[in-house]
């Protein structure tokens, strides 16, 4: 039989669990790709301070476009991107710092989709399942792995999630040459004299 303080940590795991679950849920629903949703505006890239939503700025930006206008090296960033981690829940799957839980790292050379801005921000945005609809493909893989739910209607503007990516890139702890994402293969030379 389980102890009372056993069954307190169940307890809280499970709402934990659950209000993580909702929360994906709720942002699925705002973000499914069925759903009839207006074309946004073309608008102008992203801004620090910018208060457009992540669905937004997602749905108004051609694939390949999207830059963090925030750097690594900006410690007060940094520190309200850390801040903004543990307020939307990130640590819940991937770790306190990044380095993994329940979910793949974020800090190390291994990125499943890219880890080129435009990539991060869209695969947080809307989810794994939505961005693979988008004609992403896997390029790495971990040895654990979950879908990453859709967090674009949970972090209220593109600024906040911004700011998260400025704390992953600094935490970051892998090959300098994979930071911001897989370099491209480098053509094998031929022997066709």
């Amino acid at each position: 039989m389980a102890s009372e303080e056993e069954n307190n940590v169940l307890g809280k795991a499970l709402a934990g669990g659950f209000v993580a679950l909702t929360l994906a849920a709720t942002a699925w629903a705002q973000i499914a790709p069925d759903a009839a949703r207006p074309n946004a505006p073309n608008l102008t890239p992203s801004k620090p301070g910018s208060t457009m939503t992540p669905v937004q700025r997602v749905e108004s930006a051609p694939q390949g476009t999207l830059k963090d206008a925030y750097t690594d090296d900006n410690a007060d960033i940094v520190e309200q991107g850390h801040k903004l981690f543990f307020n939307f829940g990130c640590n819940g799957c991937h770790g306190g710092n990044g380095g993994g839980g329940m979910c793949p790292p974020l800090i190390n050379d291994v990125w499943v989709y890219d880890g080129d801005d435009d990539t991060l921000f869209r695969l947080v945005t809307l989810g794994s399942i939505a961005l693979q609809a988008k004609g992403y493909t896997r390029k790495g893989h971990e040895n654990v792995v979950a879908p990453m739910p859709p967090f674009g209607g949970i972090i209220p503007t593109e600024d906040d999630l911004w700011k998260v990516l400025a704390f992953i890139r600094s935490a970051y702890n892998g090959s300098p040459s994979h930071k911001y994402g897989n370099p491209p293969a480098v053509a094998e030379p031929t022997n066709d004299e």
